[in-house]
C-alpha cells in the first residue's frame, strides 16, 4: 500500500519547477514574494510545497545573506474555528518566538509583536459593538458574549437564581476580553482599525530585520476549506503579505477559491473578472502543477512497482534506488520518449526479470489512465486505484482466490473507469453464461488481434476507452470471470441472479445514473417504463450512491423514482437507512421533509446523538416551527 499523502520523495519530476520556485525566493533577497501553485485535487500542490521547503532547507540562504525561517501552513486544521482569521497571525507569532527564545531582547521584541495582534483583534471586535447592539442583532466571539450577557442581565426579570446565571456569565466574558478592553481603554483616541493594521506591519517589517531573517510561508490545503475559512485565511495574509523580508508559497485550486469568493459575496453584484482578480491580486508569480502525460504516468507506475518490490523484498535497496535514478534522470527529457522495456531493463538491471510482469501492466495501463475522463492522469487518484488494487489482491488470497495478478487490474480498471451500465453489461453477461465467461469477448478480442474495425457489443461499449480496454493484455473470453467480479460485488450485480431490462429501461438507467438531481424528462421516462421497471433502476442507483460513499449527487438522482412513483419511496427510505448518521447531510433532509414514507427514517436521524452539528440544528429549528 503507498501512503495518500504528499510525496516525501519525488517519483513525478516536479524537482525540476520545485528548485525554481526555491530560485526564486533565494535570488529575490529579502524582497517581498507571493507564489501561487494552482492545480486541481490530488494534482501534485501538497508534493510540489513539501519539496519546495525541502530545496529551501537543504540550500538555505547560498547568496541571500540572511537565514530562510520556514513555517508550514496548513488552513484546513483551523476549519470551524472561531478564531481562524487569527490562525495564521498567532502561528506566525509562535514561530517567530521559538526562533529568539535564547535571545531575551528578541524576545521581548517578538511578544510586543504578539500583543499588537491581540490588540488588532479587540479592536476588530469592539469596533463594531454599539452598531450591532443597536441594531438588536447578535454578535458572535467574546465582546458577543459580553454584550449578550449584560443585556440579559439589565433586562432579566426572572428569579433571582436566573439573574445571578447572567451574571456569571457577565464575569465569563468579561474575563476572556479584559485584556484587550484595557488596551482599547488606554489607548490614545486617535487608534484606528487602518492605523492598527499599518502598525502591525511595520512591526512586523522591523523584527525581521532585527532578527535578519526572511520568513517563508508555505501555505497549504486552503481550497479544502469552507468559503468562510478560505477567505478568512486570505484576509490574515494579506496584512503580512508585500513586507521586506517574507515570501508566501500558496497553494490551492484556483476554481476552488473562485467559488469561496463567490460564496463570500453572495447577494453582492460581482463579475466574474472581479473574482478571479481578488486571488490573483495576492499572486505575484503563478506556477501550475506540471500535468502528467504518458510517460510520466509509465515512469511513476514503474516507481510505486518498485517501491512495493522492495518492501516485499523482491529487490534490495541499492537497485531500487539506483533504478529510480535513471527513470527521474530520463523524465526530465519525457519528450523524447523512450518510456519503454529497454529503459526499465537498464534501470533495474539484473533483477528486472523480478518484476517483469508488473512493468508491463504499467506499460499497457498508463495511456488509459491518462485518456480516462475518470482518472485523468491524477496522481492521488493513481495512487488510490494501485491501492485498492494491493487489497483486492490481499483478499483474494485470504479467500484462497487464485487471480492473476494482470486480470485483476484489468478487470479494476474497468470498474473504475466504466459506466455502471457498461460494467453491469458485463455482469450480465458472467452471469447468464454457465462458465462465468463472458461471450462477447471472443468477438471483440478476436477482431483486435486481426486488426479490424471495434465493434461494441453494447451502446454501453461504445467509445475509445472500451475500445483499448479490450485490447489490453491479457484477453478475457476463456477466463472464468466470477472469481474477479466477486472481489467487485460492491458495482457487480450478484451473480446468482439478474433483474432484466428491457432496452429502454437500459437507456433511462444510462441517463438517471449521471443526473445531479430531480429532472422532470427523467420522470416522464420513468413514469413510461411502469414501476415495476423503474423499482429495478432505483435498486441500481441505490447500488450506485453505496459505491459512491453515499455522495450528495448519488442520493438525489434517487429521488427520480419516488417522484414517478410514490409507492417507490419505501424501497428508497430502506435504502437510505444504511448511510452511517454522522454521514447524513442537511443536503438531503430538505428532499424528504414532507414525504410521508420517510417519517421513521427522519424520526430515526433526529434522536440519533452521533448525527453532525448542522443536522442536529436542522432539526432543532424544524422543532421550533411546529
Amino acid at each position: 500500500m503507498w501512503q495518500d499523502i504528499e510525496a516525501e520523495v519525488d517519483l513525478l519530476n516536479f524537482g525540476v519547477v520545485a528548485r525554481a520556485a526555491a530560485g526564486l525566493i533565494r535570488a529575490a533577497k529579502g524582497a517581498p514574494l507571493t507564489i501561487g501553485i494552482s492545480g486541481g485535487w490530488g494534482a501534485g500542490k501538497s508534493t510540489l510545497v513539501k519539496l519546495i521547503g525541502a530545496e529551501l532547507v537543504a540550500k538555505p540562504g547560498e547568496d541571500q545573506g540572511a537565514a530562510l525561517v520556514l513555517l508550514n501552513f496548513n488552513a484546513w486544521l483551523y476549519q470551524g474555528y472561531e478564531d481562524a482569521r487569527h490562525a495564521l497571525l498567532d502561528v506566525v507569532t509562535d514561530r517567530l518566538l521559538e526562533q529568539v527564545k535564547s535571545d531575551e531582547t528578541l524576545l521581548q521584541k517578538v511578544k510586543a509583536f504578539a500583543k499588537r495582534i491581540k490588540v488588532l483583534k479587540a479592536v476588530r471586535f469592539f469596533a463594531p459593538v454599539a452598531s450591532h447592539v443597536a441594531a438588536g442583532t447578535a454578535l458572535g466571539g467574546p465582546v458577543g458574549a459580553l454584550v449578550g450577557a449584560v443585556s440579559g442581565l439589565v433586562t432579566a426579570t426572572g428569579e433571582l437564581a436566573d439573574r445571578q446565571e447572567q451574571f456569571k456569565a457577565v464575569q465569563s466574558a468579561y474575563s476572556e476580553l479584559e485584556p484587550e478592553l484595557k488596551e482599547l481603554v488606554d489607548a490614545k483616541k486617535e487608534r484606528s482599525l487602518p492605523k492598527e493594521i499599518q502598525g502591525l506591519r511595520d512591526a512586523f517589517e522591523e523584527l525581521l530585520k532585527e532578527l535578519d531573517v526572511t520568513l517563508v510561508v508555505l501555505v497549504d490545503d486552503l481550497d479544502r476549506c469552507l468559503p468562510n475559512t478560505a477567505i478568512s485565511t486570505l484576509e490574515a495574509m494579506r496584512l503580512l503579505l508585500h513586507v521586506k523580508r517574507t515570501a508566501f508559497i500558496i497553494a490551492a485550486d484556483e476554481n476552488m477559491i473562485r467559488g469561496a469568493v463567490k460564496a463570500h459575496f453572495k447577494g453582492v453584484e460581482i463579475e466574474e473578472g472581479q473574482v478571479t482578480s481578488y486571488f490573483d491580486k495576492l499572486i505575484q508569480v503563478p506556477l501550475s502543477v506540471p500535468r502528467l502525460g504518458v510517460n510520466e504516468v509509465k515512469a511513476y507506475l514503474v516507481l510505486l512497482f518498485a517501491d512495493l518490490a522492495e518492501r516485499t523484498g523482491s529487490i534490495d535497496h541499492k537497485t531500487h534506488f539506483q533504478g529510480r535514478k535513471v527513470i527521474l534522470d530520463k523524465l526530465k527529457k519525457s519528450w523524447e520518449g523512450g518510456f519503454d522495456s529497454e529503459l526499465f531493463t537498464k534501470a533495474f538491471g539484473d533483477v528486472a526479470h523480478l518484476i517483469a510482469a508488473e512493468l508491463d501492466i504499467a506499460d499497457q495501463l498508463a495511456p488509459l489512465l491518462v485518456a480516462s475522463e475518470e482518472i485523468g492522469g491524477n496522481p492521488r487518484l493513481i495512487k488510490r486505484f494501485m491501492n485498492n488494487l494491493m487489497l483486492r489482491r490481499t483478499i483474494a488470497a485470504d479467500m484462497d482466490l487464485t487471480l492473476p495478478f494482470a486480470e485483476l487490474v484489468k478487470v479494476q480498471l474497468l470498474e473504475r473507469c466504466a459506466t455502471a451500465v457498461a460494467f453491469e453489461f458485463l455482469a450480465k453477461a458472467v452471469a447468464s453464461s454457465q462458465d462465468g465467461k463472458a461471450v462477447f469477448f471472443k468477438a471483440v478480442e478476436e477482431s483486435g488481434v486481426k486488426g479490424e474495425a471495434y465493434v461494441a457489443p453494447d451502446p454501453s461499449w461504445e467509445g475509445s476507452f472500451y475500445e483499448q480496454w479490450v485490447g489490453l493484455s491479457p484477453q478475457l473470453a476463456d477466463v472464468d470471470l466470477r472469481p474477479v467480479l466477486h472481489l467487485s460485488r460492491d458495482r457487480a450485480l450478484g451473480l446468482a441472479s439478474y433483474d432484466e431490462l428491457s432496452t429502454q429501461a437500459k437507456k433511462v438507467l444510462a441517463a438517471a445514473a449521471t443526473v445531479d438531481g430531480e429532472s422532470h424528462a427523467l420522470v416522464a421516462q420513468l413514469r413510461a417504463l411502469g414501476e415495476m421497471e423503474a423499482a429495478k433502476l432505483l435498486k441500481r442507483l441505490i447500488r450506485q450512491a453505496r459505491a459512491e460513499q453515499w455522495s450528495d449527487s448519488s442520493i438525489r438522482r434517487c429521488f427520480n423514482c419516488p417522484a414517478a412513483f410514490d409507492q417507490l419511496g419505501v424501497q428508497l427510505a430502506a435504502g437510505l437507512a444504511e448511510i452511517p448518521v454522522p454521514k447524513v447531510t442537511t443536503v438531503i433532509l430538505p428532499l424528504l421533509a414532507e414525504k410521508s414514507w420517510a417519517a421513521q427514517l427522519l424520526a430515526k436521524w433526529a434522536a440519533d446523538t452521533t448525527a453532525s452539528p448542522s443536522v442536529k440544528g436542522y432539526f432543532r429549528a424544524k422543532s421550533k416551527k411546529k
